[in-house]
C-alpha cells in the first residue's frame, strides 16, 4: 500500500499538523523552544508515521508504524491537555484539536484491525 496520500487517516493528520501549527502561533514566546517545539515534532510523527508504514511491504510492518503513530497521538493530546491547563491557548480550539485527534485514534484502529 505506498499510495498513504489516499488514506483520509493521513490526510486528516496532515490537517491536524497544519492546525497545530496555526494554534501554537499564539502560545507564549518563551515555550518556542518547550511545548511548542515538542508539539510540533509529536503532530509530525503522525502523519509521516503512516507514510511510512504504508510504504513498508508487509500489514505488519504498517499495523507497527500505525502504532508508533497512535503514541504521538496521544502524545500531542496530552501536550494539548497541558497548554489548555496552563491556560496558554484557546480552550474551544484545544477542543476542537482533542476531537481531531479522537477520530484520528479511531481510524488508526480501526485500519490496524483491518490490517490483521
Amino acid at each position: 500500500m505506498n499510495k498513504f496520500k489516499d488514506l483520509i487517516i493521513w490526510q486528516k493528520s496532515m490537517d491536524l499538523v497544519e492546525k497545530i501549527y496555526k494554534a501554537t502561533d499564539n502560545l507564549p514566546i518563551d515555550e518556542k523552544f518547550g511545548i511548542t517545539a515538542q508539539i510540533k515534532r509529536a503532530a509530525i510523527s503522525i502523519p509521516s508515521n503512516i507514510a511510512e508504514g504504508a510504504g513498508r511491504k508487509g500489514n505488519n510492518e504498517f499495523r507497527h508504524f500505525l502504532s508508533v503513530a497512535n503514541g504521538s497521538c496521544c502524545e500531542v493530546e496530552t501536550q494539548l491537555l497541558l497548554i489548555k491547563r496552563l491556560n496558554f491557548g484557546n480552550s474551544i480550539a484545544i477542543e476542537e484539536l482533542l476531537n481531531l485527534i479522537e477520530d484520528i485514534k479511531n481510524m488508526n484502529y480501526a485500519l490496524q484491525k483491518k490490517l490483521t
